[in-house]
């Protein structure tokens, strides 16, 4: 087997969007970087090439353009009602968070316009919350949706990576597992571990795990950038927090590739790191399983818009504000006081207006295409050609002509826990009754009516309300929906200038985190609820701090 000896100034343990962009960061002060990764060069920018690409921006041109007024104040007192930070290591969350808050409506959008990002038009309104002003959830909408999606976001920086590597300011060491930290003293200066096979498997695919060398590198800083822990789903459960969301599901979707599997933290914890937070998590309600599978149990989440009627696996309709977009955790419990699954029932006129999927793969429109291609795909007849194909062949839908026979076709998806054929039409034939007049106490019709005040939702985003019994808003269409996995919200304990923290509080020289694998800041900065764009935006801006002083 063979064995290699680097050294560098910096080393980041990690190739996705936090580690490019620490990267990033480090060369421009002049440091010598060596950025390694345990999978192949085809999988650079990790996770996030894989995402929608929305970014949470406070007071842009795009929201301007839209008529939405929004400020730093009202960004910050959205967060802080969702975030709920109640602990005492809250304080660097905490920090990160107005901190991010601060460059969000500062300097984010031009520093990312000159790495080369655009943005899609229309602002998406998500995570609406639907409780009180002080609570969770975006008063305004705030999600920017990067043209080219995740992979636009991505490819910036994975160009600086090639050009620096290229200029001998970076090194690449790609198929790179690291099994240990190095320390000297007290101190971080090293990683070694083990050199793998290399794999010429597509992105996000398992790869072979053969090892064939070994490797130990030096440096002054080492950042670690290497994710959460969504892909393993035992340590998902053991970190559940069974006693504020309710008991884990035994069956759950993969929002993330197998890699995603939290090592790095175990690694960390050994090496004297703290963390924290580790019960807060950030898992979707809405995951149908992929017929066209890229990793493991891959899922895919339904972004969907505020119409479609949420039923619990009993047959119940959900109450506000467990409607769709408005509260995934709060939704998550609800799912969960009553089983392990829920359930979509609407019509195709409802799937051809709001039903958009999550990733890049999922919206070539968005990701690949322009302004014509959007158009044909979202304001034309019929849904985008992604999600007819999962109403085609996904095993989670069923579609009926009638309600009878919509109802067995559930029954036969989920025989262990049928509904009630009656309870499920008197429940649906009670909310188009309230279709009849201008006025309404439905909680959900009356959102639907305030969504299509703004002009972004109207547009592309949310259908004229009509009654789903009526067949000729036809057919009708269920979907089965599972609990996708996603986000850690918590992980290694930072401070405002990226360094690891001890179980005690103190700096653990020498190491330094970004993104995910430190909660995307602090070792939490979300808190207990995201408000979405947050992910890439946290990479980003931990990303930078990293790189700045690593």
């Amino acid at each position: 087997m063979s064995e290699q000896n680097f050294q560098a100034d910096v080393i980041i343990v990690g190739a996705g969007l936090a580690g490019m962009v620490a990267a990033h960061e480090a060369v421009q002060r002049g440091r010598k970087v060596l950025l390694l990764d345990q999978e192949a060069p085809q999988s650079l920018g990790g996770q996030a090439f894989w995402s929608l690409g929305g970014l949470f921006m406070v007071d842009t041109p795009e929201q301007r353009r839209l008529g939405i007024k929004d400020s730093p104040e009202l960004a910050l007192s959205d967060w802080m009602g969702s975030a709920q930070f109640d602990r005492a290591e809250d304080a660097n969350p905490r920090a990160y968070a107005e901190g991010f808050i601060d460059w969000a409506a500062g300097g984010m959008r031009q520093w990312c316009y000159d790495l080369g990002m655009r943005w899609f038009p229309v602002v998406g309104w998500a995570e609406r919350g639907g409780e009180q002003a002080h609570g969770h959830g975006n008063s305004v909408p705030r999600f920017h949706i990067t043209w080219g999606t995740g992979t636009g976001v991505v490819a910036p920086f994975a160009k600086r990576m090639t050009e620096y590597a290229a200029q001998g300011s970076l090194q690449l060491g790609f198929r790179h597992r690291v099994a240990d930290l190095v320390s000297t003293d007290g101190r971080i200066t090293g990683v070694r571990g083990d050199i793998l096979e290399n794999s010429t498997e597509a992105r996000g695919k398992s790869t072979t795990r053969e090892v064939i060398g070994s490797f130990e590198h030096s440096a002054d800083a080492v950042v670690l950038t290497t994710g959460g822990i969504g892909g393993n789903h035992d340590v998902v459960r053991k970190h559940w927090p069974a006693e504020r969301l309710g008991p884990a599901p035994d069956v759950m979707v993969a929002g993330v590739p197998d890699y995603v599997d939290g090592k790095m933290h175990e690694i960390a914890r050994q090496a004297g790191a703290g963390l924290i937070n580790e019960d807060r998590m950030w898992h979707y309600c809405e995951g149908l399983q992929n017929w066209d599978p890229i990793w493991p149990n891959h899922g895919i989440r339904i972004l969907p818009g505020p119409s479609s009627l949420w039923f619990d696996a009993k047959g119940d309709r959900m109450e506000a504000p467990y409607l769709p977009g408005f509260d995934t955790l709060g939704t998550l419990k609800r799912i969960l006081s009553a089983g392990q699954h829920s359930w979509f029932i609407l019509t195709q006129k409802i799937i051809e207006k709001e039903f958009a999927l999550s990733g890049s793969e999922q919206n070539p429109d968005l990701t690949d295409g322009g302004w014509r291609d959007v158009l044909k795909a979202r304001v034309g007849k019929g849904a985008t050609p992604a999600v007819e194909a999962f109403k085609k062949n996904g095993a989670d839908f069923t579609v009926a002509d009638d309600l009878e026979t919509l109802v067995a076709g559930m029954n036969r998806l989920t025989p262990d826990a049928p509904v009630s054929l009656d309870h499920i039409r008197g429940q649906i034939k009670a909310r188009d009754l309230q279709l009849t007049n201008p006025f309404a106490k439905d909680a959900q019709i009356t959102a639907i009516r305030g969504a299509r005040h703004y002009r972004g939702d109207k547009l592309i985003r949310t259908a004229k309300p009509h009654a789903i019994l009526d067949p000729e808003n036809g057919p009708l269409i269920a979907v089965r929906l599972n609990i996708l996995t996603r986000k850690s919200l918590g992980g290694l304990h930072t401070d405002m200038q990226g360094r690891v923290l001890t179980p005690t509080g103190d700096v653990l020289e020498g190491l330094f985190a970004a993104g995910e694998v430190c909660g995307f800041g602090g070792g939490g900065y979300h808190g207990y609820n995201a408000l979405e764009g947050t992910f890439l935006g946290g990479c980003l801006y931990s990303g930078r701090i990293a790189g700045q002083n690593a």
